[in-house]
């Protein structure tokens, strides 16, 4: 059986747009290896309705939600390879599994890399985040830093002071600042900190400071930092899919490609801001453009 769309990712984007197709009648199969970039978030916000909600209950609502529409199935596999037969994409799984779907909704997501520094991991989600406006108001009035290699580190900063006062940058040994943002900084009362950090101080994942490899430290209560992004598979990119500056595949304000058949939504093709509502509004319009077309074809072919 050829299914009306096949969607490549179970986050919120890969729901949503789940959701939707199966409201409109469409034979739909989800393919979600339950590997999610968020699984250190204990809490999402900026969400109205689910504000503060933890990943895993906001999963487990949006399947019981989309489990109303029996057009949709809802794998626990990964997809391997993908390739375009003329009008049709074949898809095979991981457990060797075969499906043909004439729409495709790329909703993998993104892989972040993080700043070079010695045991962040332990820190990241629970004390050091990556979106401001997601964890921001529970940093607030903290003493924060901001990590970053990066160029858009002083973008951070402005985004960041928003929250707090006390406000350091800390560049682990990269020059990413001209002089006339080191003044700018300067100015603002943000210490710039760009020898290499030695190690982050703290227990159970809750910062206290950073020491630095030349000695100093600075006390410090959680932070932000600039992950770096990549696709978290190689589809859109093999399939031909043209991608923006930032790694992003591009889309137009359906969720279409410049393939035909191939959409994108979510982190995929939006890089930033990360926030669970925009990327469960990415698939609700991947997933309206998937059907839009699926009827113009049926009423002008």
């Amino acid at each position: 059986m050829i299914l009306d769309c096949a969607i490549i990712g179970g986050g919120p984007a890969g729901l949503n747009a789940a959701l939707v197709l199966g409201r409109a009648r469409r034979k739909v199969v989800m393919f979600d290896n339950n590997q999610p970039r968020n699984a250190v978030t204990q809490e999402s916000h900026g969400f109205i309705t689910r504000d503060g909600i933890s990943p895993s209950v906001f999963r487990r609502i949006a399947h019981e939600d989309i489990g109303k529409y029996a057009s949709v199935a809802m794998k626990t596999d990964k997809i391997v390879e993908v390739k375009q037969e003329k009008d049709v994409f074949s898809l095979v799984t991981e457990k060797g599994e075969r499906y043909q779907a004439r729409k495709i909704i790329l909703a993998t997501g993104l892989k972040e890399i993080l700043p070079s520094v010695n045991g962040l991991p332990d820190y990241y989600g629970k004390s050091l985040f990556s979106c401001p406006y997601c964890d921001g108001w529970e940093l607030r009035d903290k003493p924060l830093v901001v990590i970053s290699e990066m160029d858009r580190a002083v973008h951070m900063i402005g985004i960041v002071s928003n929250w707090t006062d006390d406000l350091v940058l800390a560049t682990n040994g990269h020059a990413v600042l001209s002089g006339e943002q080191q003044e700018l900084l300067h100015s603002k009362g943000i210490r710039v900190y760009e020898q290499k950090i030695s190690e982050l101080l703290g227990t159970e994942g809750l910062l206290q400071g950073i020491r630095f490899e030349d000695g100093v430290e600075v006390s410090r209560e959680g932070g932000f930092i600039t992950p770096a992004w990549l696709q978290a598979a190689p589809f859109g990119e093999s399939l031909g899919c043209a991608m923006n500056s930032l790694g992003g595949l591009v889309t137009d304000e359906f969720g279409r490609t410049n393939i035909k058949g191939v959409y994108a939504a979510g982190d995929t093709s939006v890089i930033a801001p990360s926030q669970v509502i925009i990327a469960a509004a990415e698939g609700s319009r991947a997933a309206i453009g998937v059907n839009s077309d699926l009827t113009h074809e049926l009423f002008h072919t």
